[in-house]
């Protein structure tokens, strides 16, 4: 057993990224009601520093100030010191994120900001080297002993502007929605588009899932094939480029250059997870064979390094790992030296070189990072070689490449469980279960589903956020809710087990219970439950994930059909009509609301099967694009509004309508399909 000169208060947390803080020198605390109460008792200002396991800059500051003495004798004098793990705890995080943005412009990880000891921030920032961060530290201490009234002036001020960043004004003007603002929408958000590269213009470059998802909806709702060319850009080069995990799949967080050629190393759940439904679904509108190839390599890294027996889903590998000097060098695992690859390859070196652009122009810090610019068609045109041909050599390299990099030491895995983030990965495979009509990936997400519902669910009805150590902790905030739903919905669109679908509306109708605001006729992002923080933020902007309320207007859209309630449905409206100015404006950070707004152009389809054959007839009809309709269904009686008086004995019918109101039923798919127009022109 390694002997340890220090211990503190984290040692008894299970989230990964604490215990990585467990024996530093610094007396680190967990966020929690002891640790605020002993704040106040000892009128010390406290200070909160918050990061995650797979953060590589969290880790570069540990390393240089938390890991030292200097540093730790300074911040233990003067403040309670807590640690929190942004993805354990959001709602912490997001109360200072916001302060430090209105203070520097701008935010990001390791996030350090210092309030006064009820909580209120008076100052705050990112990275910061060891030298400033002493300097830094003693003026505030400074501050607070000498000058506490200029403290609680910077407080005041800085919660008064956390408050009105969180003000939703209800827009009370008359509810329209047009083809015309929703040009606007693409056409102001175009300027920002990358058409050469994909993404948005410059570094660094974020694969957001949820904006292509909207864009490829857009292009094909109204045959616009500029868009659909940028989508399609977009996603060969994502794919293609060195963010893409070339040997063992799965996706890292974004690129740092504007080519998608260099990752920041880390491999998130949620990025895999929404990636895997966008590439399913783009399969579905194209048909190109290499989103499904890129899919199934996605799909496997997950199962392969990401799941758990229990069917649970980890949260992240670290972006570090240790070198051949045995130091924790970011991208580690994941990159070669030329004379590697040549040893590994060997005689078709040559070709492999030009496949994987090992050459002077793509060096990084002396080594490749694995990535392609041009397709496996163009590849073979270049070099006059078959495609199967091409492929089999691929699969070679690939496992002489992943048996070899399997002898480094691995980078670090967060192996909590979060609720949110396993509902996104079990709507994924979903997706590609609709895709792609695979079994196994509707098996793995039917175990996943009764993780949630049998261990996340708790005795009142909520959601509980994490699960670790076989023990689920911390009370779910509306991300967790409405990513559940989504997910549920989904996942009766596939089975047509009700039982999923009034979960989704249990859940739906707690989130009223607990997080609705009837001021704003938004949704809190913290349950009434929880203590109170600074204040109680309401989360609008799609962002790598979207918001937890645009997922939500998106479930009660949805559940206003199946349960035929108007309540739900002008609730979603209502939602909507708050964003929509802000929508038209920046539509890339309003993607998801953006896919609501679409629903409510031309028709929405509310698709009905019914009959001994209806799982097999609504297998067929999931594969088409179709964004713009809801599946319900039953092999035999239903309660469903949508579903009463359809069923017939000894025969499959399927009823295509809008707002009730239903075409003529048929018997086939092809049919059905037909009657379906996805165009909102």
């Amino acid at each position: 057993m390694t002997a340890h000169k220090y211990t503190n208060a984290l040692i008894k947390e299970t989230s990964p990224y604490l215990l990585q803080h467990a024996h530093n020198p610094v007396n680190w605390y967990p966020w929690n009601d002891t640790t605020l109460e002993l704040a106040k008792k000892e009128n010390k200002l406290i200070l909160v520093s918050a990061g995650y396991a797979a953060c590589h800059w969290c880790h570069v500051m540990e390393h240089e100030s938390f890991e030292d003495e200097e540093v730790a004798e300074i911040m233990n004098k003067n403040f309670i010191n807590i640690k929190v793990d942004r993805e354990e705890r959001p709602d912490v995080d997001q109360v200072y994120m916001s302060a430090v943005q209105l203070m520097t412009g701008r935010g990001g990880w390791p996030l350090n900001c210092v309030a006064l000891p009820d909580g209120r921030p008076i100052w705050g920032g990112t990275y910061f080297p060891k030298d400033n961060w002493i300097s830094i530290l003693k003026q505030l201490a400074d501050l607070y002993t000498n000058e506490p009234e200029k403290a609680e002036e910077y407080a005041s001020k800085l919660t008064e502007g956390i408050k009105q960043t969180d003000a939703i004004i209800v827009n009370s003007t008359s509810k329209e929605f047009t083809l015309t603002e929703l040009n606007t929408t693409v056409n102001n958000w175009k300027k920002r588009m990358d058409f050469q590269y994909g993404g948005s213009m410059g570094a660094p470059k974020f694969p957001i899932p949820n904006n292509f998802i909207f864009l490829l909806r857009y292009a094909v709702q109204t045959n616009n094939q500029d868009i659909l060319n940028y989508v399609n850009t977009s996603l060969t080069k994502i794919a293609l480029g060195g963010i893409n995990d070339q040997v063992g799949g799965g996706f890292a967080r974004y690129s740092v250059d504007n080519r998608w050629h260099i990752p920041h190393f880390e491999k998130m759940l949620y990025d895999n997870a929404q990636l895997v439904s966008l590439y399913a679904q783009a399969y579905m509108a194209t048909e190109n064979s290499f989103y499904k190839d890129i899919v199934y390599e996605t799909t496997a890294f997950v199962e392969r390094e990401l799941m758990d027996k229990n069917g649970a889903f980890y949260s992240s590998l670290d972006a570090d790992s240790k070198n051949t000097e045995n130091e924790l060098e970011e991208g580690a695992f994941y990159v070669w030296k030329k004379e590697e690859l040549q040893h590994i390859i060997k005689d078709d070196f040559e070709l492999f070189t030009d496949y994987y652009n090992i050459n002077a122009s793509f060096i990084w810090e002396e080594k490749y990072n694995l990535h392609r610019t041009i397709t496996d068609e163009e590849f073979c045109k270049k070099h006059f070689i078959e495609i199967d041909q091409l492929k089999q050599k691929v699969k070679s390299w690939k496992q002489l490449l992943f048996e070899q990099r399997n002898k480094k030491e691995r980078p670090r895995l967060d192996d909590k469980v979060l609720t949110s983030w396993n509902a996104l990965m079990l709507k994924g495979y979903v997706d590609v279960y609709k895709a792609f009509g695979d079994h196994h990936f509707l098996t793995i997400a039917l175990k996943n589903a009764n993780f949630i519902s049998k261990v996340q669910q708790n005795e009142e009805g909520g959601l509980f956020r994490n699960f670790k150590n076989g023990k689920s902790t911390i009370n779910a905030y509306l991300e967790d809710y409405a990513t559940v739903i989504d997910a549920y919905i989904s996942l009766y669109q596939v089975t047509l087990d009700e039982n999923w679908l009034q979960q989704a509306n249990q859940l739906a109708m707690y989130t009223f219970d607990h997080f609705f605001d009837t001021n704003s006729k938004m949704f809190f992002f913290t349950s009434d439950l929880d203590r109170e923080l600074v204040s109680r933020k309401i989360e609008t902007d799609d962002n790598v994930i979207p918001s937890s309320n645009s997922i939500m207007a998106n479930n009660l859209f949805k559940l206003s059909y199946y349960f035929n309630n108007k309540s739900y449905k002008d609730t979603s409206v209502q939602m909507l009509h708050n964003i929509k100015n802000i929508m038209l404006n920046y539509g890339a950070g309003a993607s998801n609301w953006a896919c609501l707004y679409s629903n409510l152009l031309g028709d929405y389809y509310e698709v009905a099967i019914v009959g001994d054959n209806a799982l097999e007839a609504t297998k067929e009809i999931n594969k088409q694009y179709v964004p713009n309709k809801l599946i319900v269904g039953s092999t035999g009686k239903s309660n469903l509004p949508l579903l009463q008086n359809k069923y017939t004995p000894n025969s499959t019918t399927i009823y295509v309508c809008v707002d009730g109101a239903c075409l003529l039923p048929v018997n086939e798919t092809k049919k059905a399909l037909e009657q379906l127009k996805i165009s909102i022109q």
